[in-house]
């Protein structure tokens, strides 16, 4: 199996709030993915968009991916 090479957008991200929506960046301060929402549900549902707190929510598990991808380097039962 060839050896992994440095990760284009390296762990950890982080969500940022920024205005209207949050921002995923990784570890070198890239941005990676914007999600923005309405404040209210009202406003969500008028605009057919989502919520601040369900953009904040997709932002959060686009933050955990790396986890989820990483491979297992040693799994211990």
């Amino acid at each position: 199996m060839p050896e992994q090479t440095t990760s284009r957008f390296p762990p950890p991200w982080t969500v940022e709030q920024i205005a209207g929506g949050y921002k995923v960046k990784d570890a070198n301060g890239q941005s990676l993915a914007y999600v923005y929402g309405r404040e209210t549900q009202a406003d969500a549902d008028i605009a057919r968009v989502l919520t601040m707190d369900e953009a904040r929510r997709i932002a959060s598990n686009i933050a955990k991916l790396p986890t989820f991808l990483a491979p297992d380097l040693e799994i211990s039962c």
